[in-house]
């Protein structure tokens, strides 16, 4: 039987990046732990600056930090109760648990076949009540990742009929995903607003920074109540993310590592003939044969903790990739709970 690591409590539930951030970060948070006393400004101004190179935005329609859910709360408040928001079951709720007190109405659009987003029922679905389309891609918890120009045709649809929010928190984990990026369509003035973060690939989880990118109105929109603003943001969060944005080549590095850890868990998953998605993030999804809470109870005794269930996929688990010792435990625990019938 497998034993946990000495001392070591294995969680892979988070979707964390267990690298950890580029050196560049480290160095440059340690050298403006002194100016912990001033404001952000100018790193504002410099990460809005980097943003909009990158994405071919302007600044202005760039709104910092992790604001799905203050958009969701917003969107949701704006029109009073009972406008609709689509998003896809199961799947990551933020933004459609932030709409709920203000009265919006949360309509699930079940996944499709192979557990991506179902695509053709987003655009059966919406109407002229629905205030707006959340979609993540790539999704959460499969990983799977929408044909790309199938992806922008259906969203560049979809934001004619109404508002589409894309998140985009796994997108950087591709190497090509600009060229995916839904920024392409708000580029063309598209009714699109684009989640991004700094939490997964950039290995920045502890400093709570992201972005969207927006239409102009509905930036000013939040700018307007204060949200993005110098004085709600975290002054080291700024810095790294700076830092991090300058570091490409550790970037690249990060992707090939995540890349042949999960390509390792795939190969387990063929060995033992189990059924899981095609994951393009840094976690895998497959179908245990069991109900997920008999797997992440195994599991948790032999010190790992595995992500929470998604009904109604009620044999699937997620895992999140961990570093490579913890990984390589972790496969043999998962080997031994799946052959123990």
């Amino acid at each position: 039987m497998s034993t946990p690591p000495a001392t070591e409590h294995v969680r892979l539930s988070l979707n964390e990046n267990p690298f950890g951030p580029s050196p560049r970060v480290l160095e440059a948070i340690s050298s403006s732990l002194m100016d912990l006393s001033r404001y952000a400004g100018e790193d504002v101004a410099r990460l809005k600056a980097a943003l909009s190179a990158e994405h071919e935005i302007a600044p202005e329609q760039i709104v910092l930090g992790e604001v799905l859910n203050t958009f969701g709360l917003y969107l949701a408040a704006q029109d009073g109760p009972g406008r609709e928001f689509l998003y896809s079951a199961p799947g990551y709720t933020a933004l459609v648990d932030a709409v709920r007190p203000a009265g919006g109405k949360a309509i699930a659009i079940p996944l499709d076949d192979s557990l991506g987003n179902d695509l053709r029922a987003f655009l059966r679905r919406t109407t002229a009540e629905t205030r707006a389309v959340y979609l993540v891609n790539p999704h959460n918890p499969t990983g799977i990742v929408e044909d790309s120009e199938y992806f922008l045709d259906v969203v560049a649809e979809l934001s004619q009929r109404t508002l589409v929010l894309v998140d985009e928190a796994y997108l950087d984990f591709l190497p090509d995903a600009r060229e995916r990026s839904t920024a392409r369509l708000l580029r063309e003035g598209a009714r699109v607003v684009v989640f991004r973060t700094f939490a997964k690939l950039h290995g920045l989880a502890g400093l709570g920074l992201g972005y969207a990118l927006a239409p102009p109105d509905l930036s000013k929109a939040m700018r307007e109540i204060g949200v993005g603003e110098f004085f709600t943001l975290n002054r080291l969060g700024l810095v790294a993310a700076n830092a991090s944005l300058n570091d490409r080549a550790f970037l690249d590095t990060m992707r090939g590592s995540i890349r042949a850890e999960r390509d390792a868990w795939h190969a387990l998953f063929e060995r033992l003939g189990v059924r899981y998605t095609d994951s393009q993030a840094h976690f895998v999804f497959f179908d245990a044969g069991r109900p997920h809470q008999v797997v992440a109870s195994r599991l948790a005794s032999r010190g790992i903790d595995v992500g929470r269930a998604h009904p109604p996929l009620d044999n699937w688990v997620r895992i999140s990739i961990g570093i490579a010792r913890h990984n390589e435990f972790a496969r043999q625990a998962v080997a031994e709970v799946l052959r123990d019938r």
